[in-house]
């Protein structure tokens, strides 16, 4: 049986192969292999005879928990002994603590400890920490000194298993760097990729806002980086400074040099971390000809604001990724609150800190008395609410004072602009900014440079949450915050119409396009809202109507439709649009009822304004409803109607849509040769024009027929097209439908099982949206699980949908597919 993990006072056991890619090299694959799987039998026998339980292993690396200390010493001796004759020479690290058992194993810097300090030691090396060496007894022990492990913490006497001698640990020495509070979580990317810069250039700078760690990172990096710098690696910290004359001074201090800084170095192979440079960023210059003066000296600079001196390579910092994030939180929440359980809050509370390290940090130092769902509800606060305890830096006591600290560095032109950014929610273009803030690129940039502001893929500009939080509240005081809104609204009122006739049409770059502004456009209804402009709300709803369709936000749509329309009764073009547009969100949603009555609603209004195009519109609506119930006979007149108004209005993107709804009555009242030839019309104009759109709808008709009819293979190819096609597009909502054509598909073969699957993918991408299946795809979709019942017992059934419900709309596709073929 397998042990169970010790707990209480545990003895961890690490070891590391020494110089394995070397080894691999000279030995060969084969024989390496060998030789490794030689090594793991020998360690795990040994492990195993001394009550040691394997709690990981990764590549040639082994984690062993003991219960006690000698068993963990008895275990090494032996293991070293084993490995004697083969050509595998392994490092070990010993070390006792009490760490925190949990369902997901052990937590607590007892873990990073035991590694550390098996990494400090070289191949046939057995090193024990302090804190286990008084339970084995010293006799077999050899005192190596005090020494500084990489993790940066205080110093520790290491002892070593045995008297042969070694080259010296590699620990850190000639060093002042500080010991820092916690341990060094997470990051281990970018702490790869900042070392690797490290190696190429002399002059790295890591950027980012206040409280994303760049300090920390630095200062880990310095730390690991040690080997590389024989003359040292010391600390230059520059936050209380405030003239940049000092800033050399203050590094050579650092360094105890008597004849100025310049002659102390020389040719001295050395890293020098300057930390906190964005407030003396002036004395930039004086780094440039440090490093000309002395050249084997390497410098690691952290700033919230770019040096912009030669030779400077950028390290952007950015906030934690959400499992380091997650893993952060947890460890500082424990700090404080040992009993302190994880829930499903965590995740969400880490999201909404952006996980940003020190947001998170303060954040935990709540645990005590806020539970996570408690910090949630009160992050609307968060400037203020979360705060550090007494000994910190008071930059860093609230993410205010953080972000303060930089604004005050700002001139009075990037402190305007800083502000007016506010207004943009989820970011904006260049051009946005121009247009709406009257942005200067070159101030602009400034804010790049100095963190506050970030740009991401596409020329994006945009803030972390938090920042802008504050940004807010500076826009709110310069009294600028009612004309901004009111340009920010106008602006994307007039995007959100220039868009329409390409939406209307399913336009792929346009729907992205708009996709990106979602926030901005939302931010525009709300204010139009708050100032009871509502007009101008019916005009940007009515004009979103397809937008919100194809990329699935039904409810949304929906809401915001009826919102506007309950909030101006008006009779109005802007109110006749949105009444065709709430019928149109209804329909998706599988609500004839209500699609019907706006749809009326619409129709009398635009037949008042004399509207041909958006009569043309209702009445397709309306045919729809009747549809939906399956009145084919007055749905036929209506669409025929519909067609011949829009081919009146010149609009022949949707005189082709209204046939080819046309198509589908007369297929549904028995003239099939007639609806077959109207539908392939369609797709002969849709393939001549290229309107992907138009293809999409025409070929899923043709399968439509196509299925029941036994013509599977052809259903199959005419789907398969169109989800190609509709790819290119982006359309969620007509995702979902062929999602669900595709099951039945499946279902006319005998599939009955991948049926099942689809189908369950289809209904629960309809679901995502909002959606509901309308009532032909519900019938179709009926009569998939009437034949997919007839094939499958309520358990196999059950075990079906459960599992398709968790397939993507391409997974579910690509089954379909290969089950086809």
């Amino acid at each position: 049986m397998e042990r169970p993990l010790p707990s209480g006072t545990v003895t961890f056991l690490f070891t590391d192969v020494e110089g394995s890619t070397k080894l691999l090299h000279e030995l060969g694959d084969d024989v390496y292999a060998q030789a490794l799987a030689d090594h793991r039998l020998i360690l795990r026998a040994a492990f195993s005879a001394h009550g040691g339980v394997e709690v990981d292993t990764q590549g040639d690396a082994f984690f062993v928990a003991f219960p006690t200390a000698p068993g963990a010493l008895r275990a090494a001796a032996d293991s070293m002994e084993g490995l004697a004759s083969g050509p595998i020479c392994v490092r070990v690290g010993i070390h006792t603590g009490t760490p925190l058992l949990t369902d997901e194993g052990y937590v607590g810097v007892d873990v990073h400890r035991a590694a550390r300090i098996a990494a400090s030691g070289h191949g046939g090396q057995v090193l024990v920490s302090s804190s286990a060496a008084p339970l084995i007894g010293t006799g077999e022990l050899r005192d190596l000194g005090e020494h500084r492990l990489k993790d940066l913490s205080a110093p520790e006497r290491i002892y070593q298993l045995g008297g042969k001698d070694f080259l010296p640990l590699k620990s850190l020495y000639r060093t002042n760097l500080p010991i820092p509070a916690t341990p060094f979580l997470g990051r281990e990317n970018e702490l790869a990729e900042v070392l690797r810069l490290l190696e190429d250039a002399r002059l790295l700078t890591l950027t980012g806002p206040g409280g994303t760690g760049k300090t920390r990172l630095g200062l880990q990096a310095a730390a690991e980086a040690a080997e590389h710098y024989p003359d040292g690696i010391f600390w230059v910290p520059l936050a209380p400074l405030r003239d940049p004359e000092l800033v050399l001074a203050t590094a050579g201090q650092a360094l105890g040099a008597e004849d100025g800084l310049a002659a102390h170095l020389a040719d001295k192979s050395l890293l020098l971390l300057f930390d906190n440079f964005e407030h003396v960023v002036e004395a930039a210059t004086g780094l440039s000809e440090l490093l000309a003066s002395c050249p084997n000296l390497h410098l690691l600079v952290t700033s919230r604001e770019l040096l912009r001196v030669p030779g400077e390579q950028v390290y952007p910092v950015s906030p934690l990724e959400p499992k380091d994030g997650t893993e952060l939180f947890l460890a500082r929440a424990r700090a404080v609150l040992p009993s302190f359980v994880a829930s499903d809050a965590v995740a969400e509370l880490c999201t909404r800190l952006e996980n940003l390290p020190l947001a998170l940090e303060l954040a935990a130092a709540r645990a005590r008395v806020l539970s996570p769902e408690q910090l949630l509800e009160r992050l609307s606060q968060r400037l203020d609410l979360l705060k550090a305890g007494r000994g910190v830096d008071p930059r860093q006591q609230t993410l205010r004072a953080t972000i303060e600290w930089s604004h005050e560095l700002l001139d009075a032109d990037e402190q305007q602009l800083f502000a007016r950014l506010a207004v943009f929610v989820g970011g904006c273009t260049l051009k946005t900014a121009e247009a709406v803030c009257d942005a200067d690129l070159d101030i602009l940039e400034s804010l790049v440079d100095k963190s506050l502001v970030r740009v991401r893929e596409g020329n994006r500009f945009w803030m972390l949450e938090t920042i802008r939080e504050y940004a807010v509240e500076r826009l709110e005081d310069s009294g600028e915050a009612p004309d901004l809104g009111r340009r920010h609204a106008e602006h994307f009122l007039a995007l959100g119409e220039e868009a329409e006739p390409y939406t209307h049409r399913v336009d792929a770059t346009w729907l992205d396009r708009l996709d990106r502004e979602a926030d901005n456009l939302r931010a525009a209804l709300d204010w139009f809202e708050a100032f009871e402009e509502t007009q101008l709300v019916l005009r940007l709803a009515g004009a979103l109507m397809d937008y919100w369709g194809a990329k699935g936000y039904l409810a949304e749509g929906h809401r915001r439709l009826e919102d506007a329309l309950a909030a101006d009764d008006s009779p109005t073009a802007a109110r006749a649009k949105a009444l065709n547009a709430a019928a149109d969100m209804q329909i998706g949603q599988g609500d004839a009822a209500r699609a019907r009555l706006r749809a009326e609603q619409g129709l009398a209004l635009h037949r008042q304004l004399g509207n041909t195009w958006g009569v043309a519109a209702s009445l397709f609506l309306l045919g729809s409803c009747e549809a939906d119930d399956q009145e084919f006979e007055r749905a036929r007149q209506l669409w025929e109607e519909s067609a011949h108004l829009f081919h009146q209005a010149g609009d022949s993107f949707q005189t082709l849509l209204a046939t080819r709804m046309l198509a589908w009555a007369y297929d549904e009242l028995g003239e099939s040769d007639r609806a077959r030839g109207l539908i392939e019309d369609v797709l002969e104009q849709a393939r001549a024009t290229g309107d992907k759109h138009l293809q999409v709808h025409a070929l899923e008709s043709l399968a439509h027929t196509a299925a029941p009819e036994g013509r599977l293979e052809e259903a199959a190819a005419l789907l398969r097209e169109a989800y190609e096609l509709n790819r290119d597009l982006g359309d969620r909502f007509r995702q979902a439908i062929l999602v669900c054509r595709f099951a039945r598909v499946l279902a006319f073969a005998g599939r009955a099982g991948t049926a099942a699957k689809v189908l369950a993918s289809g209904e629960t991408l309809h679901e995502e949206m909002g959606a509901s299946p309308m009532g032909w795809l519900r019938r179709g979709n009926d009569q998939a699980l009437t034949l997919i019942h007839a094939g499958l017992d309520e358990a196999a059934f059950a075990e079906a949908w459960e599992q398709g419900r968790k397939l993507t709309a391409d997974e579910a596709v690509a089954l379909a597919l290969d089950s086809l073929d």
